[in-house]
C-alpha cells in the first residue's frame, strides 16, 4: 500500500529523529561503560530530541530508570495510524534497536479496536501485516495475551503481541492476567530451584515480581508470568490513542514493562508528551482521505421518524449514485446510514425513550427495508459480529447503536449519521462524527455526493449544534477543517475549494475599524450588554394579560378524523425516490389531554402553570360551542390554533415590554463603541471560484471588501447589488452575512440581519455621510413577519433621529443611519430616492 504525502512525512520525520537518537545514544553507551553514576546526567532522548525538533522536551525513565525515547506522531481520525504504526516499527527495529527480531508490545484502548487490529495483522494478505513482513524478513509472529511464545519465537522472529489496555492496567483485579504467574514462560527465567540465577536476575533487573523476599528461606523466587516476561525482553512499546493510557495507573504500567522505545499514536495527545510530527485534517483532505464537506440537517419537526425517514431517504440517494459509480469503475460502495437512539436493552423499551427496535421497526414497516438490511450493535446484541461491511456479499445498510460505534469502529462506507437522541444530549454528534468521515479506498470519487457525509438531527439548537460538531472534529484530530461544516439552510456547491480571507479594498482602508453600527443595549450597573429576547424581554412579559378570546370562534370539523398509516418503500422511479406501498386507516382515538396540551404551548409560554390554566381556559371557551366528543376528535388542531394566538399575543406583549424598557430607559440604542455598537469586520472569509461582478461582466468596484462571492445570493440580492455598485453618488457597499454580521435584536426572538450596508459620499468633507441598512424582499414576502421588520426599521430610524451621532462619537460623521425595507417590486425606485 502506498503511502499518501502527509505519510511518507511522517515516516521521514520519524527517520530523522532516530538517526539522532542512535548517535547520542551510542555516546551514552560509552559514557555508561566508562562511568555509569556520569551517564545519569546524559539524557540521550532528550539531546536527539532538541536537535531535531528545535522544541521542549518531556523526560522519561522505564522501570529500571534508564533514559526512554517517548515520542508522539500526532494523526487526525482516518488518516491510517495503523499503517504508519507498522512502518514505524520497522524503521525503529532497523534504525534504534538494530535488529529485525524480538517482542512489540501493540496496545490498544478498546475491545472493537483491539479486534480490527488483530484480525489484520494476522491476515497475511493484509497490507498491515505485509509490511511487518518486510520488516522482519517474512518472520513475524501475531500473538494475544493468551497465546504463549518462548525465547527461540523471539530471537528468530518479531513478535507482535497486542494488549487491551484495562489489561495492563495491575489495579484492575479482573483484568490481571498479565501479571498472573503462567508456567509456559518459564524459558525465560532459571529454573525454579536456581535460586542464586533468581537473584541474579533480579539484581539486573529489580522491578521483577517475585513470590518470596530476599531474607526468607528459599530466596527469591521470580514469577514466570506474562508481566515479568515483557519486563526481561524489553519491548518496543507502540500505543494506539495514546492520550487513553495518561491515567497515572496506567502509565506506571506500561513504564514498569521496561520498554526500550515508546511510539505513541492518537489525534489529541495530552499537553506532556513529546509531538515529533503534527499531521492536520486539511492535510488528509488534501490526500483524498476523508469525505467533506460535512452536511447537516436538522429537521424541526418534533418526530423523530420524520429524522429518519429523512436520513432513509438520503442513504438511498447516494446508494443509486454509487452503483452508477461501480459500474464506471468497477468499485463497489454500499453507504451505510448510523442510527443512534437513546436505549437498546432488551428490557428498556417504553414510550419515553427511542429505543433501537422501535427504529427497526419504523425501517421494517414504514420503509420496507428487509431486515437482513439492518443491525443493532449493543453490549448485548452485536448482529454486525463476524460480517465484512465492505463484502460485495454483505446486505448491513443501517446500523442501530446507542454508543458501541463510539471509540475505534471503522468502516469507510458509513456515510450517514442520524441522531435520534435527546436534543439536549451532547454525547451523540460529538462521539460519533469521526465515524462517517472516511472515505472509501482512501481517495476522491469525483462525485460530490459521494465525496462528503451527511448528518441528520431532530430539534436542535443550530449554534448549539455546530458546536458540538466542532467539538467532534477537535476531538478526532480535526479542528482545522472544522469550518467545512454545510448546514441544509445554507448549503452551497463549493465543495472542496479551500476557504481565504479577503480585506478592504485598498480606497476603503482608512474606515477599517471605523464604520460602527448601532443596536440594542442594556445598562447593568457600570457596564453595558446586547439585548438578550429571553432574558430582558419575555421574563418580563405578565401573561394574566394574554387574550385568547378568539379561540372560542374557531370551526371544528363533526367528523371522526381518520389515523392513517402510509408505509413508504424504495420507488423504482429514480427521481421519486419514495413511493407509497399501503396504507391503512383506522378511527381516531384521540382524547382530551390537558397536560400533553400544557406542554405544546411552554414552546410558546416559558411557565408551565401559566400554561396549564391557559390551556383550561382555552378549552372552555370552546367547550361553549362544541361537545367534547368534538372537541377530542379537533384535539391537535385545536392546539394548533391555539399556538397561533399564543404566538401573537406573546408578540403583541413583548412590543409593549421592548417600548416600555425604551421609555423608562431601561433599553437604549447605541452607536458607541463602550456602550456595545457593533463594528464591521477587518477581513472576512470567503470559499469561492465565482466573483460578482457587474451586469457588463466587468469588476465589482465599491465593494467594501475586494472580493464578493456569487454564491449565496438570490437574484433580487444580485440585482440590488449590482445597482448600488453602479451609483457614481455611492461611496462603498457591504454584504452582511446572516448569522454571523451585524443584526438588530428587536422584540421578536429572532434576530433581523440585513442584507446590506451601504454608504454614500459626503463630498464636502472627503468621507462618508449617511449609512443604509437594507433589507430585501421579494413581493411573495410581503407577510407578518415583514410587517416587524418595518416596524422595528421605523422605531430604529425614530430613535436615530433624536441625536446626532456626531455627539456620540467623534469619528462619526454628522448625519447619521436610515433603515429601509425594499421589496422587489418598487428597489430601484426606492434606492433611488434615498441614494440619488
Amino acid at each position: 500500500m502506498k503511502l499518501k504525502q502527509y505519510q511518507e512525512k511522517v515516516i521521514d520525520t520519524l527517520k530523522i529523529y532516530l538517526g539522532a537518537l542512535n548517535e547520542f545514544k551510542t555516546k551514552y553507551k560509552k559514557v555508561f561503560d566508562f562511568d555509569a553514576d556520569v551517564a545519569k546526567d546524559y539524557n540521550f532522548p532528550k539531546r536527539a530530541w532538541v536537535q531535531v525538533a528545535g522544541k521542549a522536551y518531556h523526560s522519561k525513565t522505564n522501570g529500571l530508570q534508564e533514559p526512554l525515547p517517548d515520542i508522539y506522531l500526532k494523526v487526525p481520525t482516518g488518516g491510517g495510524k495503523t499503517l504508519l504504526a507498522c512502518h514505524a516499527i520497522g524503521n525503529i527495529q532497523k534504525t534504534y534497536l538494530n535488529k529485525q527480531t524480538g517482542l512489540v508490545l501493540w496496545i490498544v484502548p478498546s475491545s472493537q479496536i483491539y479486534r480490527q487490529t488483530i484480525s489484520a495483522l494476522k491476515n497475511r494478505a493484509h497490507p498491515y501485516r505485509q509490511v511487518l513482513d518486510i520488516s522482519s524478513g517474512g518472520r513475524t509472529l501475531i500473538k494475544e495475551k493468551t497465546e504463549l511464545f518462548n525465547p527461540l519465537d523471539v530471537t528468530e522472529n518479531l513478535v507482535v503481541l497486542l494488549l487491551m489496555l484495562p489489561s495492563a492496567n495491575r489495579q484492575n483485579k479482573e483484568t490481571l492476567k498479565v501479571f498472573r504467574d503462567q508456567g509456559g514462560f518459564t524459558g525465560f527465567f532459571p529454573r525454579e530451584d536456581n535460586f542464586e540465577g533468581h537473584k541474579k536476575i533480579k539484581e539486573l533487573i529489580p522491578n521483577l515480581d517475585c513470590f518470596s523476599l530476599e531474607n526468607e528461606v528459599f530466596g527469591i523466587q521470580i514469577k514466570t508470568s506474562l508481566g515479568n516476561t515483557l519486563k526481561v525482553l524489553r519491548p518496543l512499546v507502540v500505543i494506539d490513542e495514546g492520550h487513553r493510557a495518561y491515567g497515572e495507573l496506567a502509565r506506571k504500567t506500561i513504564i514498569d514493562f521496561n520498554p526500550s522505545f515508546i511510539l505513541e499514536f492518537s489525534a489529541t495527545p495530552p499537553p506532556d508528551s513529546n509531538e515529533l510530527v503534527k499531521i492536520t485534517g486539511r492535510e488528509l483532505h488534501e490526500e483524498e482521505m476523508i469525505k467533506l464537506d460535512i452536511h447537516l440537517t436538522n429537521k424541526a419537526s418534533l418526530d423523530w421518524e420524520n429524522t429518519l425517514l429523512a436520513s432513509y431517504e438520503k442513504r438511498n440517494e447516494l446508494e443509486q449514485k454509487t452503483k452508477e459509480y461501480e459500474a464506471d469503475t468497477n468499485e463497489y460502495i454500499r453507504p451505510i446510514c448510523l442510527i443512534q437512539v437513546e436505549r437498546t436493552g432488551k428490557d428498556q423499551r417504553d414510550t419515553q425513550y427511542i429505543h433501537a427496535e422501535d427504529a427497526k421497526e419504523y425501517l421494517i414497516k414504514k420503509c420496507n427495508v428487509p431486515e437482513s438490511h439492518i443491525a443493532i450493535k449493543s453490549s448485548e446484541k452485536d448482529d454486525i459480529e463476524g460480517f465484512d461491511l465492505f463484502s460485495n456479499d454483505c446486505n448491513i445498510r443501517y446500523i442501530i447503536t446507542k454508543q458501541a460505534l463510539q471509540e475505534g469502529w471503522d468502516c469507510s462506507f458509513a456515510y450517514v449519521l442520524t441522531i435520534l437522541t435527546n436534543p439536549s444530549s451532547a454525547t451523540g454528534i460529538t462521539q460519533l462524527v469521526g465515524r462517517i468521515l472516511r472515505q472509501p479506498f482512501a481517495h476522491k470519487t469525483k462525485i460530490k455526493a459521494l465525496d462528503e457525509c451527511y448528518v441528520f438531527t431532530f430539534r436542535q439548537n443550530a449554534k448549539t449544534l455546530v458546536s458540538k460538531i466542532k467539538s467532534g472534529l477537535e476531538d478526532e484530530g480535526l479542528g482545522d477543517i472544522a469550518g467545512r461544516i454545510v448546514s441544509d439552510e445554507a448549503e452551497t456547491d463549493t465543495g472542496g475549494l479551500k476557504e481565504r480571507d479577503t480585506y478592504y479594498r485598498p480606497g476603503f482602508k482608512k474606515y477599517e475599524g471605523k464604520i460602527y453600527l448601532p443596536k440594542f443595549v442594556i445598562q447593568e450597573k457600570e457596564s453595558w450588554r446586547d439585548l438578550n429576547f429571553d432574558v430582558d424581554i419575555l421574563s418580563r412579559i405578565d401573561w394574566e394579560n394574554i387574550n385568547i378570546d378568539e379561540i372560542k370562534n374557531i370551526a371544528l370539523q363533526n367528523k371522526r378524523s381518520k389515523e392513517q398509516e402510509i408505509i413508504l418503500g424504495l420507488s423504482e422511479e429514480e427521481q421519486e425516490v419514495l413511493k407509497e406501498t399501503g396504507r391503512a386507516e383506522k378511527t381516531g382515538t384521540l382524547e382530551i389531554d390537558e397536560v400533553f396540551l400544557t406542554r405544546q404551548i411552554s414552546e410558546i409560554i416559558p411557565n408551565p402553570w401559566y400554561c396549564f390554566n391557559i390551556g383550561e381556559r382555552a378549552l372552555k371557551l370552546v367547550s361553549a360551542n362544541y361537545d367534547q366528543k368534538t372537541i377530542a376528535t379537533n384535539f391537535v388542531f385545536i392546539i394548533e390554533e391555539l399556538k397561533k394566538v399564543l404566538d401573537r399575543e406573546r408578540n403583541r406583549l413583548a412590543e409593549q415590554v421592548f417600548k416600555r424598557m425604551i421609555t423608562d430607559k431601561k433599553l437604549f440604542f447605541f452607536l458607541i463603541t463602550d456602550k456595545g455598537s457593533f463594528t464591521l469586520p477587518s477581513r472576512i472569509k470567503v470559499r469561492s471560484n465565482k466573483q460578482l461582478v457587474r451586469n457588463d461582466n466587468t469588476p465589482i468596484q465599491k465593494s467594501l471588501f475586494d472580493y464578493v462571492p456569487e454564491e449565496n445570493i438570490n437574484s433580487l440580492e444580485k440585482s440590488v447589488a449590482v445597482y448600488l455598485d453602479e451609483q457614481e453618488k455611492l461611496l462603498w457597499w457591504y454584504r452582511n452575512m446572516s448569522r454571523q454580521d451585524y443584526h438588530i435584536q428587536g422584540w421578536k426572538r429572532t434576530k433581523i440581519y440585513p442584507d446590506f450596508i451601504a454608504t454614500d459620499k459626503d463630498e464636502s468633507k472627503n468621507d462618508y455621510g449617511t449609512i443604509y441598512i437594507l433589507e430585501t424582499k421579494g413581493i411573495h414576502l410581503k407577510n407578518e413577519d415583514t410587517k416587524y421588520k418595518q416596524d422595528v426599521f421605523a422605531l430604529c430610524n425614530e430613535l436615530g433621529a433624536k441625536k446626532a451621532w456626531k455627539e456620540l462619537f467623534d469619528e462619526f460623521p454628522d448625519s447619521g443611519f436610515e433603515f429601509q425595507v425594499i421589496f422587489e417590486d418598487e428597489w430601484q425606485n426606492k434606492l433611488n430616492g434615498l441614494i440619488i
